[in-house]
């Protein structure tokens, strides 16, 4: 049923900018996930000392297209992230990463001729995830999830800066084991993205 959802939202943004203008590009950037104390968990209790952001990376594309209300405009976005967090468990430090694909959905508006606000959807589905942690081992969890991004940007010619909040709205948790009982991770993401982006 997601995959049908992101596929519609997919077939829905391109329909609306196959008859507009279309611009395409290039974006990169830096994130923070910032990972709370319930993010990480074992069989008895919560990781003591919570989890702290560490910074992570996304590179990709983006397309924009105006569509005919209000002056808004639609940009579909291709990206792929890696996201790291680092947690404190009996005075050791410890990483968890994760890499996923995303597709933010993303309505927008323009404004004081260089300026632009916009909020949407995020189809993430995640490729891969490493846990350092006493030679953890993942089980299968829903790699599938969607999340909310707002923001905003300004744009000098070709040259774009945008910052923007993500949050992970599906409840998507990695489960873990090893011989000393079950560890969970909750990896929805809570992350600042700063972003750069060329138009082509």
């Amino acid at each position: 049923m997601k995959k049908v959802i992101l596929v519609m939202c997919l077939a829905f943004a391109f329909s609306q900018t196959s008859n507009a203008q279309i611009n395409f590009g290039l974006k990169g950037g830096i994130n923070y996930n910032n990972a709370g104390k319930d993010s990480f968990k074992n069989a008895t209790n919560d990781i003591a000392d919570g989890a702290s952001a560490k910074t992570g990376f996304h590179a990709g594309l983006w397309f924009r297209g105006k569509i005919p209300i209000l002056g808004l405009y639609l940009r579909p976005e291709l990206v792929y992230t890696q996201v790291k967090t680092e947690f404190e468990e009996q005075n050791n430090s410890n990483d968890y990463s994760f890499k996923k694909l995303d597709v933010p959905v993303l309505l927008g508006k323009k404004f004081l001729g260089f300026a632009n606000a916009f909020i949407g959807p995020s189809f993430q589905y995640i490729i891969d995830d490493n846990i350092s942690f006493n030679n953890l081992s993942s089980d299968e969890f829903d790699k599938f999830s969607v999340g909310l991004q707002m923001g905003f940007g300004v744009e000098f010619g070709k040259l774009g800066l945008d910052v923007r909040w993500e949050r992970g709205l599906s409840d998507n948790e990695a489960k873990f084991a090893s011989n000393n009982g079950n560890f969970t991770v909750d990896n929805r993401t809570n992350q600042i993205i700063f972003g750069v982006s060329l138009q082509l």
